[in-house]
């Protein structure tokens, strides 16, 4: 199957939830067909001057999927198979995720369907800068603000940011999130999808009487999310037992050391001065090396995934032996492997609430842009694990009351939001 058509299902796919939605809640007519379909999707031509004087022109969209609830909010993707419709479905996710954490927030997305580990430094920042001039007239902190994703961190933020700025011919650091804090980037934004995942990961133990130095955790990846996901739940005492990546996995019994695997990856970079790491967890030293999908089969407590989309399906969910799955990643798991799992018993908590930290701490740097203001990391944590812990329970209380899963109960809550600020903006917005 081609990538354009994996990425057409994935959308059929992601908005299939909505069906369940509707039929579960009173969701007006209105409110369904807006929400069936984005309010905008821009496809455009990013032109980047090679290091040996050559042009090359390379594909990329911005998605704005729902506004209802306040500007588009979602990160930029450089990758090879970034498509018009993966594209539409991340921003999908967005809308619903900013609903479920409560985010005056809508859904957006971009992408450049470009393999950036194959550019120089230079060319890498003039194909960011490129992009921005591109899709300049959609964005900026009243209508869409665009945050890192795969293969984009602070880095290219900055890079994205200064360009904006050159074209409002003046300095707006909340048209663009996830920025180095130098240039207006909020403390601990780049550990923060990793961290509210924990959260919710020891919200959702503390309810199932379990403590972490009893759990065991498989992670599916290993960039900055994984990373400080690994990080964060090593300290607080899980058994971290295997990693990996696209090149294969790690095992341990005893237990990983993800500073330690991270350590030996930084010390070994080699492109792109340091903007990239290209090397594998599979240097690691003293540990078990499987082949990459055999992660997914080990037996564990909690299977982390935090690669790409598609990673459990409809052919492998059987071999899962995991107690629970925890999704950092968006849509690790399809819809029809989800049900699966569903019947199964193993619960999921879901992309929509677990890795919402990036875009809560990318919401608190744009307060602070707003306002002129710099808040100490500490405090940051300390909002994210507040907002995650309220947001956390009424989705948990909500599957448990009716008896259903933690993914159903977090798309009845932000659909159920968004549907209600429809309504209340009226009949006749389409007039704008």
């Amino acid at each position: 199957m081609s990538g354009q058509m994996e990425h057409a299902n994935l959308f059929e796919d992601a908005r299939s939830h909505l069906e369940d939605v509707f039929a579960a809640i009173d969701v007006p007519g209105d409110a369904r067909e807006r929400l069936m379909q984005p309010n905008l999707s821009l496809q455009v031509s990013v032109p980047v001057r090679m290091d040996d004087g050559s042009l090359k022109v390379f594909p990329g969209w911005r998605v704005q999927y729902d506004t209802t609830l306040g500007p588009a909010k979602g990160g930029i993707r450089f990758h090879p198979d970034v498509s018009q419709a993966e594209v539409t479905t991340l921003s999908f996710w967005m809308a619903v995720k900013c609903a479920v954490v409560d985010l005056p927030y809508g859904g957006g997305k971009g992408g450049v369907k470009v393999d950036p580990k194959q550019l120089s430094k230079l060319e890498l920042e003039r194909l960011a800068r490129s992009y921005i001039r591109a899709i300049a007239d959609v964005v900026g902190p009243e209508r869409d603000i665009p945050a890192p994703d795969v293969n984009t961190n602070a880095t290219v933020m900055g890079w994205m940011a200064d360009e904006f700025d050159h074209l409002a011919r003046g300095k707006v650091p909340a048209a663009i999130t996830g920025k180095p804090p130098a240039l207006g980037g909020s403390k601990g934004r780049v550990a923060a999808t990793g961290r509210g995942a924990l959260h919710v990961l020891d919200l959702w133990a503390e309810r199932e009487q379990r403590k972490p130095e009893q759990t065991t955790v498989a992670i599916q990846g290993f960039g900055n999310a994984a990373y400080h996901f690994a990080r964060l739940a090593h300290e607080r005492g899980y058994r971290i037992v295997a990693v990996s990546d696209s090149k294969g996995t790690i095992y341990s019994r005893e237990g990983l050391d993800p500073d330690a695997i991270m350590e030996q990856k930084e010390r070994n970079k080699r492109l792109h001065d340091m903007v990239y790491c290209d090397d594998s967890v599979c240097i690691a030293e003293n540990v078990e090396k499987l082949e990459r999908d055999e992660l997914l089969t080990l037996k564990v407590d909690v299977l982390a995934l935090a690669a790409l989309e598609n990673q459990v399906h409809e052919e492998n969910v059987d071999q899962l032996r995991c107690g629970a799955v925890l999704e950092i990643a968006n849509g690790p798991v399809t819809g029809q492997a989800d049900v699966r799992l569903e019947e199964r018993g193993v619960p999921v908590l879901p992309d929509v609430l677990a890795n919402t930290g990036g875009v809560i701490v990318s919401y608190y740097e744009w307060v602070q842009n707003r306002s002129g203001e710099r808040w100490a990391e500490e405090d940051i944590n300390k909002r994210l694990a507040k907002r995650l812990k309220a947001q956390s329970d009424k989705v948990f209380e909500r599957a448990e009351r009716d008896g259903i899963s933690y993914r159903k109960a977090a798309y009845r809550q932000g659909i159920e939001r968004i549907a209600h600020a429809i309504q209340l903006r009226g009949q006749c917005q389409d007039s704008e």
